[in-house]
């Protein structure tokens, strides 16, 4: 098993050593990162997603209700219940007892956003030829900087300005995959 990593490694780093010359020692487990973010006050993944939903949602009705938060994220009603509380005590939404949701101005803010940084990550996804870009997307949009959702938006910009390097772009990955 250790023979097949080295021959990995040396593959894809051509020998180099990033982990032994790298002076930072700060790493953490994904959980630790958003532990540290979350005593930061940022949203929890989790809370991301029910937002980004919430936001979706109003932007086509100007409310939501927990039931179809619910079954859009494939999560059952009491779930999607609670995080709408979270939510509400947070100053995002605002929820009342017919079960209408509504954004605050922070949580239109922060959801346009998130909304923005998904389609930002899925195109780059779709760009670079994932078979599954959503899910994908949902997997690792939590876990980027805002710097890099900017760049990332960048990068698209600049391929969508630049068709000829765009299709430059798909003919190298075209010729890596016949080597």
């Amino acid at each position: 098993m250790c023979y097949e990593y080295t021959e990995l490694n040396e593959k894809f780093f051509k020998g180099s050593d990033s982990m032994n010359n790298d002076k930072n020692s700060d790493f953490r487990t994904v959980r630790g990162y958003q532990l540290v973010n979350q005593r930061e006050g940022q949203l929890t993944p989790a809370l991301e997603d029910y937002l980004e939903m919430a936001y979706r949602l109003c932007m086509e009705n100007d409310y939501a209700r927990v039931g179809q938060l619910s079954e859009l994220l494939n999560v059952k009603p009491s779930s999607a219940s609670k995080m709408i509380f979270k939510l509400s005590n947070l100053g995002y939404l605002k929820y009342d007892r017919y079960e209408i949701i509504q954004l605050t101005d922070s949580g239109r803010e922060i959801g346009e956003y998130l909304l923005k940084r998904h389609k930002t990550v899925e195109s780059f996804l779709t760009l670079i030829g994932s078979l599954n870009p959503l899910e994908e997307t949902e997997l690792v949009e939590h876990s980027l900087s805002a710097s890099t959702v900017s760049d990332l938006n960048d990068l698209l910009e600049f391929f969508n300005l630049n068709p000829a390097k765009k299709n430059s772009f798909y003919e190298f990955k075209e010729s890596k995959k016949a080597e």
